[in-house]
């Protein structure tokens, strides 16, 4: 059971671009703004947890300056603090050390690595495992914020002769992650089921999630085998990944999680 749920809806919070990114409007409080209107949107539809992602910064870099290490931190500070939910942190593309940072300073309880223990080629370049960096610097933070682990990572080919079911557990045992994220190719898109049930027998106990793809109608069917699923583009008005999150769509995907078993 993750954050109280049998089957844990976790909403995307989609930041608008932050500052050191090539479209910063240079309004941060209208940033702010949004993403509180969202994050309350994803609470009261009934989303278990939340998100907060870097969405509008691309074109992104495997890691992040610290202009935007700041913007995270003050943003995903004011948005823990205006929900009850968990929230939680991902830093596009794959700068996880700074995910740990931002969950530390700003309250956030749990981050999203999209590299953890693979080695993939994406449109940012070669990205590399981040591991390593992510528990040693939660060991010196004294860190307790939780790890999802993406495994063959969506916008992305991995650059490795593992299967899934190895990456799996080489996420979980050997990086001691504390769940893994099963993806479809690229925003919006599904995995298939049998990659989920793969995922899922590899994991055991573990928490799986689906972190791309989840709809009203095909919820049933990639939730038979995952643990919660992190739902972005479905949520939005009209279900477009750069709009407003939709309270009534939130509450319509949380009644189809909450009969699931």
């Amino acid at each position: 059971m993750l954050f109280g749920s049998k089957k844990a809806l976790i909403g995307v919070v989609h930041l608008l671009p932050l500052p050191g990114s090539p479209r910063y409007s240079g309004d941060m409080a209208e940033i702010i703004s949004r993403a509180i209107r969202d994050a309350r949107a994803l609470e009261a539809g009934g989303s278990d947890a939340l998100i907060v992602e870097n969405y509008g910064d691309s074109p992104f870099r495997e890691r992040v300056g610290p202009a935007v290490v700041a913007a995270m931190a003050a943003i995903a500070s004011r948005v823990a603090r205006e929900v009850d939910i968990p929230a939680g942190v991902n830093v596009l593309r794959n700068d996880c050390p700074a995910a740990v940072a931002v969950a530390e300073a700003s309250g956030a309880r749990f981050i999203r690595c999209n590299a953890y223990v693979e080695v993939l080629a994406s449109d940012q370049g070669i990205l590399r495992p981040a591991a390593a960096e992510v528990q040693e610097l939660k060991r010196l933070l004294g860190s307790d914020v939780l790890v999802l682990a993406d495994v063959m990572c969506k916008h992305a080919t991995p650059l490795h002769g593992m299967s899934l079911e190895e990456v799996v557990r080489a996420a979980l045992v050997r990086g001691r992650a504390d769940g893994v994220v099963v993806t479809g190719s690229e925003t919006g898109r599904p995995p298939e089921p049998e990659k989920v049930r793969r995922a899922k027998e590899a994991a055991g106990d573990r928490p799986v999630l689906v972190g791309s793809g989840v709809t009203s109608d095909n919820a049933v069917e990639l939730l038979r085998w995952a643990d919660g699923a992190i739902v972005g583009t479905w949520l939005k008005e009209g279900g477009v990944t750069e709009n407003p999150v939709d309270p009534e769509r939130v509450r319509a995907l949380a009644n189809v999680f909450s009969r699931l078993t």
